[in-house]
């Protein structure tokens, strides 16, 4: 048999070419079946949308109609979206940079020998206070070749002694050798009045800090003075196109400090490297990235200098938000997808936090996984091997001009409070910041943002992850927030009544009926349950009305939950929550709501004290049963 030829082969002509109204007419129809509201009968696809932070809808299709499917320009070209290189990251794969945080030069220079030996390709040091002793920076290098990794140092106010030192070491080298490019000496003055609140002394850290980037523009090649980090603004639970709006106010600052110096501004442009989470949504981190870029570019068009210099260079970070204490090893997934998100959306250097991260100092083990998740993704899945590969993509192109909208309102929101500086004084940014992380603790509380291990299927009987502690980082001024702090605190109070008692709080659940009409609602109460840190006791498997009472006194509990289907709470719902309540349960729960007030009525009579559904507060939820159930907060 011959086959034909790929373009003798029209796969479908045959076919009628669908419409996006028959989609539409297919969508209401199964959206009539499930009877899911739909906001509008004209556009039925509008109840599958969702609303992500910064107001942002996302449709649940794309078509070159309703979408920026063209892509922006070209890699190299303002305005960038596509790439800040002609290259990308083709050509060698990203930069592998490793983050070190030890105190002591020993440690730390044996964690960056074994990092530099196994595939990392630049480090990134935190030095002075909570860091490295500036005067041991040499000690921790020792051994390293200045002219095949570069440095990326974080030395907070110290960033003037932290750089010379380096500058010096990088002076050193051996027959004339040169230091290698790429180096940045991390001075982010507004970024340390964020961190630590300490407005006063950054305007003297900005003088200084120009006066460095003046002199590293004229004596050092390839050294960037400036880190512009949005981590001081992730970490206090900021929302992407606020984080993009502060990097365009703080790198706009430091234009002005530099020019203010005497560099023009295509120097100075020069002198600066982007800072960014990554984090495991990883639709919006590509478009941020992206997005980023053409921010970028328009203010250095604004600015006057040539468009090339308007080419950002970014250096993303896996987001310390999303990291967990719990279950810390679903953290290495989390990275995997954040790593690749930065790839794609075409970060220069990417640093991948240990999964051990928010535990302490990361051990061997974690560094090796973390180094190993950019090498995998180079090597193994070839995916710098294309550029910008997600470019043309309609979802892609209309998020990252979406973001790029909100953040340049919210970057001229900024600059009319006076500024960067003025904006982080006044509290203009920790309120906007407060605001939208207060939502988002809100969708972490109800779990409509779920967390794996921690909010969803958590381990009551994990060994905890013990490692040495980290340095104390400088604070004082914006928070630091986690994903997991809520429930952090939840099981905290379980492990402490473990301890102090030798068993946990527990939850009793009276499964009404066969396996087939309670199995569903006893998972989701007892997945809820150990979110808490509350054991759920399931014993015996079914009860019935008249059997409630006597297993609930078995079982040694204070509060009780009744679960099933509606039909059979119709008929034993009632008369197991009054008998549960005669033998002493202090709360009676009811796993779902059902829908007639009148039957939630009947309920509540009888003794039902709460429903407990999808959607529900759990973390208010699990705090009064804790409380309930006599565990010291």
């Amino acid at each position: 048999m011959t086959v034909p030829p790929e373009e003798a082969l029209p796969l479908a002509q045959d076919f009628p070419e669908a419409t996006y109204e028959q989609w539409q007419q297919l969508v209401s129809g199964v959206l009539g079946k499930t009877g899911a509201k739909v906001p509008d009968a004209s556009v039925p696809e509008s109840a599958l949308a969702t609303t992500l932070a910064d107001g942002i809808e996302v449709r649940p299709l794309y078509t070159r109609t309703n979408g920026h499917g063209v892509p922006r320009g070209y890699p190299g070209f303002a305005p960038f979206t596509r790439g800040a290189r002609p290259e990308g990251n083709a050509a060698l794969g990203w930069d592998i940079r490793q983050r070190h945080t030890r105190a002591d030069a020993a440690g730390t220079r044996e964690a960056v020998l074994g990092d530099l030996e196994n595939g990392v390709t630049s480090l990134w040091l935190t030095v002075g206070e909570g860091g490295l002793p500036v005067g041991e920076l040499e000690g921790a290098l020792e051994g390293v070749y200045l002219d095949l990794a570069p440095i990326a140092l974080d030395a907070g106010a110290e960033f003037g002694q932290a750089a010379a030192e380096l500058l010096r070491l990088r002076g050193q080298l051996a027959n004339g050798a040169e230091p290698a490019a790429g180096s940045v000496l991390g001075a982010d003055p507004l970024g340390y009045a964020a961190r630590t609140g300490a407005h006063g002394a950054a305007s003297a850290l900005r003088q200084e800090a120009a006066a460095l980037a003046a002199r590293c523009a004229g004596e050092h090649p390839g050294v960037r003075t400036y880190v512009v980090d949005t981590l001081p603004y992730h970490e206090a639970g900021g929302t992407p196109a606020r984080e993009l709006g502060c990097a365009l106010a703080t790198g706009v600052a430091y234009l002005r400090d530099m020019t203010e110096a005497g560099l023009p501004v295509e120097a100075a442009c020069g002198q600066l490297e982007f800072r960014y989470a990554a984090t495991a949504d990883q639709f919006t981190t590509i478009a941020a990235l992206r997005a980023a870029r053409r921010l970028w570019s328009r203010v250095v068009q604004a600015c006057g200098a040539p468009a090339h210099t308007g080419a950002q260079r970014q250096h993303a970070v896996t987001s310390p938000v999303m990291m967990t204490r719990r279950d810390p090893w679903v953290n290495m997934l989390r990275t995997t997808v954040a790593t690749l998100a930065a790839g794609v959306g075409g970060a220069e250097a990417v640093t991948v936090l240990p999964f051990d991260d928010a535990l302490g100092l990361p051990d061997a083990f974690a560094r090796r996984i973390a180094r190993n998740t950019s090498t995998i993704l180079l090597e193994e899945s070839h995916l710098a091997g294309v550029i910008d590969p997600a470019g043309g993509s309609w979802y892609v192109e209309e998020l990252s001009d979406e973001l790029a909208r909100a953040a340049w309102a919210w970057f001229q929101q900024i600059e009319g409070a006076g500024g960067m500086a003025a904006a982080l004084r006044g509290g203009l940014v920790a309120e906007q910041l407060s605001g939208g992380w207060a939502e988002r603790s809100r969708a972490l509380a109800r779990r409509t943002e779920p967390v794996t291990g921690v909010s969803e299927f958590p381990l009551l009987d994990e060994r905890p992850v013990e490692r040495e502690p980290a340095p104390q980082r400088p604070g004082g001024g914006l928070p630091r927030v986690r994903r997991d702090d809520a429930y952090e605190a939840l099981r905290a109070r379980s492990d402490a009544h473990l301890a102090a008692t030798g068993e946990r709080p527990k939850l009793f659940l009276a499964a009404l009926g066969p396996a087939a009409a309670h199995t569903a609602r006893v998972s989701f109460v007892a997945n809820l349950a150990r979110a808490g840190g509350i054991e759920p006791v399931h014993d015996p498997v079914t009860v019935d009305a008249a059997g409630a009472a006597d297993a609930f006194q078995d079982s040694g509990t204070r509060v009780a939950c009744l679960c099933s289907s509606d039909a059979l709470y119709a008929e034993q719902a009632a008369g197991a929550a009054a008998a549960l309540k005669a033998a002493g349960a202090a709360r009676v729960l009811l796993a779902g709501k059902p829908k007639e007030a009148e039957r939630r009525a009947e309920y509540q009579d009888a003794g039902v004290d709460e429903f407990v559904h999808a959607g529900g507060d759990a973390v208010a939820l699990l705090t009064s049963l804790l409380d309930c159930m006599g565990v010291d907060a």
